[in-house]
């Protein structure tokens, strides 16, 4: 019996010293996963690999239209070609790696077209810096839509997604040269013309530091090279060079980004706020709100357009505006920060109606103000963005009610689509025509 004791007691002391020898798997999956010193999967290194024989051609063509569309040719006759040929490289771009295109986004897409073409249709800068920003927005929104699945998103989300989504193609500048070693050591070496492509991206910017410096160094080298080159800007061909290399690493940054699939796809339920809170804050606002839509009706509205005593009609229209502006913005994000942070509650959403009741009549306010203005001084651009701007507010708010009412709105889409056609409008209206008309 003893002796059987102590074949017992060795052989559970072997196998403690086994278990602790022997390494757990899920242990160690968990520790390879924190090490982040260690290179990427095979299956990994495969899609780097793949990515870059498709991305690296793309995106240097798509570089290199993109310095011949646009470099000192901001809004001319190229840039409605720009505005097709960007949506055809992320196109082609999606159909080389086997991604589906969603057929959801005519849009969208039809409205960079027609951005592409109002732009060298005017010489106002004022609507080429719009009309800009709403191709780079509508852009960012088609990637968007074609990399995640946005079916539930809210109007916070996809902000936020565009803000990271740029500062991600940025963080990502380094991704060509991974991808490309990746590619080298699959192949063992590059084919010769990649070779030569590279030769080139490294030498012409090398060639033109050092002649800058050799020209600066000696008078003469400096005339034999200035005679040799009297027809041709050596700063043109620099700057070009910063152009295509800057674009080339922005747009691979950009789709490399959403091919690794770094925004969440999923909405998190964030209605956990008591509703009292809220409650307490907006009831409060509402009740100054009511007072002061009330001033408004029976002083302004009723008052046959009387501006009060002591204000000319420039300072009240002025003050008036940017001052309920403002509040307007305001109130907009609380009722959306209302209905996104705190619980479900009827008497919240009634308070959120008055207050979007009263903003309406701030913003009836704020146009009435201005049209005295107008009529007092004529018309210039930026009194029609301000009525522009004042109308777009007014649809916005509506579909902010129905929000309220309705959890499955789509905001951001009706906010995108309002947003967007009245802007079009707008821009191939030709402010500058009538205004003239009308003064």
């Amino acid at each position: 019996m003893t002796e059987r004791k102590e074949q017992n007691n060795m052989d559970s002391n072997i196998n403690v010293q086994n278990q602790s020898v022997m390494p757990n798997p899920y242990q160690g999956s968990v520790t390879r996963n924190m090490n982040t010193t260690e290179g990427p999967t095979p299956e990994q290194k495969a899609s780097m690999r793949t990515r870059f024989s498709i991305l690296a051609p793309l995106s240097a063509i798509y570089a290199l239209f993109y310095a011949f569309c646009l470099y000192k040719n901001t809004a001319g006759i190229t840039y409605p070609f720009f505005a097709i040929g960007s949506l055809l490289f992320f196109c082609l771009c999606m159909k080389m790696l086997g991604i589906s295109v969603k057929k959801d986004s005519t849009f969208a897409v039809i409205s960079v077209i027609l951005l592409g073409i109002s732009t060298c249709l005017t010489n106002d800068w004022r609507i080429v810096f719009f009309n800009k920003l709403g191709l780079i927005l509508l852009l960012l929104y088609l990637l968007i839509h074609q990399f995640c699945q946005d079916t539930k998103w809210d109007l916070g989300k996809y902000l936020g997604s565009m803000v990271a989504s740029c500062f991600g193609a940025i963080g990502k500048v380094a991704q060509p040269f991974k991808d490309g070693n990746e590619y080298r050591q699959e192949k063992e070496s590059f084919g010769k013309g990649m070779y030569v492509v590279l030769g080139l991206c490294i030498g012409i910017p090398l060639v033109m530091v050092v002649l800058f410096l050799l020209m600066s160094a000696d008078l003469v080298f400096e005339s034999i090279i200035d005679n040799l080159l009297k027809d041709t800007n050596l700063g043109d061909f620099f700057k070009v060079g910063l152009l295509v290399i800057a674009v080339f690493f922005f747009v691979y940054g950009l789709m490399v980004w959403f091919l690794e699939k770094n925004i969440s796809d999923e909405m998190k339920n964030k209605r956990t706020g008591e509703p009292i809170l809220a409650i307490t804050v907006t009831s409060v606002l509402t009740l100054v709100y009511l007072l002061f839509c009330g001033i408004q009706i029976f002083s302004l509205f009723l008052g046959n357009m009387e501006l009060p005593s002591g204000y000319t009609y420039a300072e009240y229209a002025r003050r008036g505006y940017f001052e309920l502006l403002a509040v307007i913005i305001l109130n907009c994000i609380l009722v959306l920060v209302g209905l996104k942070r705190f619980r479900e509650s009827f008497i919240l959403k009634a308070i959120l109606t008055a207050m979007s009741c009263c903003t309406y009549i701030m913003i009836a306010s704020s146009a009435l103000r201005m049209i005295m203005y107008i009529n007092m001084y004529h018309l210039t651009f930026l009194r029609i963005l301000v009525l522009w701007s004042l109308a777009v507010l007014t649809l916005l708010l509506t579909g902010v009610i129905i929000q309220i009412y309705n959890e499955h709105f789509k905001l951001f889409k009706y906010c995108m689509t309002v947003v967007t056609v009245f802007y079009l409008t707008l821009s191939f209206a030709h402010p500058d025509y009538w205004i003239a008309k009308y003064n």
